[in-house]
């Protein structure tokens, strides 16, 4: 809601274990002399079976690639001991050369409770080496908002470009509003299709957000407008004229409409970006009372996730 080193954004959170970890349903057989580069294709495997989101196979896969150059793919499972996980910690930080961000360590070392943890679930193991492990929790820095007086602002500039006279533009207002009412992703903004902005009953427009993946249905929501993106989407449409997307062109050309709106309006103490407008859109939401529960579905979060960012919509707030 961008770490030191990438992490994936389906890669699960540091020090939560995911739903989908937590099946137990056995993978190839493995014994406790299996080794770790056995056992690590096994779960690779599992993770296939189950659905993990490509994302998410590519976080375990990586952070597992580099605990093995540790351990050595050649080691039994029932020859790693907790002391061996910590020895690999402090490995990471201190003697392995590349940086190592208190992100990227926290995620690490739930690569390792999940993998353990699953080892264990199924009976290869007897004791989870990695259940001792202390993982801390990481803060990440708050993201910034709007205030009140820089969202009329914006609002205005933006409705500036679509009442031009020489030049009247109608992406600006449209992408602004979309934005500011319903504070979806970047990437789920780029995927909207014409149809996904239901003006059918230009009174009470909708904005419908899909995800194909089934592991991603919690996403699906579909979101109220204000009447006055009808007729915004309207003129966009008669300018643009775009054939399946809303908008055909990179999420980058969005990023750069909304920095000149921003700049247009004279907010120069951040950059006007999708992350800016989606918090913004979040706070305002919660301080006009939406329901805690309501927010968390409109902003598309599954319940684990929702947790951290409650707590910053919290302290945005004055909560």
């Amino acid at each position: 809601m961008t770490e030191n080193e990438q992490t994936p954004a389906a890669a699960p959170s540091a020090g939560t274990p995911t739903d989908e970890a937590t099946d137990v349903t056995l993978a190839p057989p493995l014994r406790a002399d299996s080794t770790v580069a056995t056992a690590v294709a096994a779960f690779r495997e599992y993770m296939v079976r189950k659905g993990f989101s490509e994302n998410t196979i590519k976080a375990f896969r990586n952070d597992l690639k580099i605990t093995a150059e540790f351990l050595g793919d050649s080691t039994q499972l029932n020859h790693i001991s907790t002391q061996h996980l910590e020895d690999y910690l402090t490995w990471l930080q201190d003697e392995r050369g590349k940086p190592c961000s208190a992100k990227t360590l926290a995620r690490r070392i739930t690569t390792l409770k999940v993998f353990f943890g699953w080892l264990h679930g199924i009976g290869v193991i007897g004791t989870d080496p990695a259940d001792a492990l202390v993982q801390q929790p990481v803060r990440t820095p708050l993201p910034k908002v709007l205030n009140d007086d820089e969202v009329s602002r914006l609002a205005r500039a933006a409705q500036d470009y679509l009442w031009d006279r020489n030049n009247a533009d109608a992406r600006p207002y449209l992408l602004v509003s979309l934005l500011m009412q319903t504070g979806i992703k970047k990437a789920e903004c780029a995927r909207l299709l014409i149809d996904d902005v239901d003006v059918t009953q230009p009174q009470s427009p909708e904005l419908h957000v899909r995800y194909a993946e089934e592991q991603n249905a919690h996403k699906n929501r579909s979101l109220p407008l204000n009447p006055t993106v009808a007729p915004a989407l309207n003129q966009y449409l008669q300018q643009y004229k775009p054939k399946e997307h809303l908008f055909e062109c990179t999420p980058r050309n969005l990023e750069y409409v909304l920095e000149e709106v921003g700049e247009r309006a004279g907010i120069r103490r951040m950059q006007v970006g999708f992350e800016t407008l989606r918090w913004t859109c979040a706070v305002r939401d919660f301080r006009l009372g939406m329901p805690e529960d309501r927010l968390r579905q409109k902003m598309g979060l599954s319940k684990i996730s929702w947790r951290e960012t409650r707590e910053k919509i919290y302290a945005l707030s004055g909560r």
